[in-house]
């Protein structure tokens, strides 16, 4: 398969670094002009020049910005109007008892997870229906299905995306445009890694207690190991092109078999 992307703009938020990165290179390879985002504009470039050295010759552009507010998405909107290609990524997790969890915690989760995905789907999907082609897509996760005892929050921001996908694929319906969510496994990330020695211990070397992880704590993974950035990025290039053109409104498993259903 040709995954060709040639002529089309893709921003990807919160990518400067984990599976932001991975699918702004992965997009980039397949010839889109990939927009990098982050809150600074240090971390911005720095992503810029990882981008360029894993792809050489990427059309990879900075759009700075913290789109989890509405003064920052709106900046963003004003310095790149038009993208062809919204893959909303940016979000945050962490342990926190179910108990512990306050409103401001509540409201946060949802704040970045959910309502800054919202905020660019909204300004970008108009553009992409006139045009008649388009591509959203919202990073979901294992924890969307099956809520983690230890951050419901995150979970709970996580099914809200699944429903946001759903909704705006049939506000696209009929115009060309597709939207869909990737429903991501446990991935091997620098924030996972420190989010499993916090719930397995410093003292085991990281192979070791990847494996613990696993096998504690996400014991229904089918993979039995952490997945790479990169292949999550596979599944959402492959969306973001015109050969995914009759997949809409789906859920996207690349999970690892965690999610214990026969259905995507």
């Amino acid at each position: 398969m040709k995954l060709d992307l040639s002529g089309r703009t893709a921003l990807v938020t919160g990518s400067t670094q984990g599976i932001g990165l991975a699918i702004a290179a992965g997009l980039a390879r397949a010839g889109a002009r990939v927009a990098i985002n982050g809150r600074t504009a240090d971390r911005v470039e720095a992503a810029i020049d990882r981008v360029r050295e894993e792809v050489p010759g990427a059309d990879a552009t900075a759009a700075p910005g913290d789109v989890t507010d509405e003064a920052g998405a709106d900046q963003l909107v004003r310095e790149l109007p038009e993208v062809d290609v919204l893959v909303n990524n940016l979000g945050i997790f962490g342990p926190q008892p179910a108990m512990e969890i306050t409103d401001a915690d509540w409201r946060r989760y949802f704040e970045v997870n959910v309502l800054s995905a919202v905020r660019l789907t909204r300004a970008y999907l108009p553009g992409m229906i006139s045009r008649g082609w388009g591509r959203v897509q919202y990073i979901a996760s294992d924890s969307a299905v099956v809520i983690p005892a230890e951050m419901i929050h995150y979970g709970m921001s996580k099914t809200a995306l699944l429903a946001v996908s759903r909704g705006f694929a049939k506000e696209a319906a009929g115009t060309g445009v597709t939207v869909n969510s990737v429903i991501a496994g446990p991935t091997h990330t620098g924030g996972v890694e420190q989010f499993v020695t916090e719930m397995v211990g410093e003292e085991l070397p990281w192979d070791e207690a990847q494996r613990e992880f696993m096998r504690e704590h996400r014991p229904q993974s089918l993979l039995q190991r952490l997945i790479e950035p990169e292949e999550i990025a596979n599944m959402v290039v492959y969306l973001a092109s015109p050969l995914a053109s009759a997949t809409t409104g789906a859920a996207a498993r690349v999970d690892g078999g965690y999610v214990d259903s026969i259905l995507p």
